[in-house]
């Protein structure tokens, strides 16, 4: 017979917060894997010798891959305010962590670590290609639609992780935030009366 002190579990129980941080982390790193072993590949065959080869690769319709640098942000834009973007990217990824720290649903935390990797993957650049003070570095571009402007992995996790954060959060309301029932004592019978039998 159930015990009537341990609350049946329910499909819309909370993650935990190893849950959450195991969640977080993975696709964090996934991202930034990617993002990183797509750059090296970009700088190693498509930039200007002697970095690498200074191939144009076309791929299908209009793609190609080309090696461009961005000093600015996003989508070559902002050109020369890199640091000012790095600063912002690093207040903009603490927040966003401790936001996915506290919703309820696995795909906001996992389309937040999305986005948290591909912020990364571009300010590792900044950080790691600096030639002319902090966060001064480039960001390797490498994917020409050639009526877009050139972008990479880590810019396509942000804007399309940010735009399926937004249909998600826009869609389950009631998962973005799990403080009440993280407060709550799981083990803690209902109404916080002691259970009889």
């Amino acid at each position: 017979m159930a015990d009537p002190n341990v609350p049946a579990p329910t499909d819309g129980a909370p993650l935990s917060r190893g849950r959450r941080w195991t969640l977080l982390v993975g696709s964090v790193v996934v991202v930034l894997l990617l993002d990183q072993l797509t750059k090296w590949w970009a700088v190693s065959q498509l930039a200007p010798p002697p970095e690498g080869n200074g191939r144009i690769v076309d791929v299908v319709a209009s793609l190609r891959f080309r090696y461009a640098e961005n000093t600015g942000m996003a989508f070559s834009r902002g050109a020369e305010s890199g640091r000012w973007i790095g600063l912002l990217v690093i207040i903009v990824v603490v927040v966003m962590v401790y936001f996915a720290t506290r919703v309820r649903s696995p795909g906001l935390v996992v389309t937040l670590g999305v986005v948290v990797g591909g912020a990364l993957g571009n300010l590792l650049d900044r950080l790691l290609r600096a030639e002319d003070g902090w966060l001064s570095g480039a960001v390797v571009d490498f994917i020409d639609l050639q009526w877009w402007p050139v972008f990479n992995v880590a810019d396509a996790a942000v804007v399309v992780g940010g735009i399926v954060l937004v249909l998600l959060a826009t869609r389950e309301p009631e998962a973005t935030t799990g403080r009440e029932a993280d407060r709550q004592d799981p083990a803690a019978p209902a109404g916080g009366e002691e259970g009889v039998g």
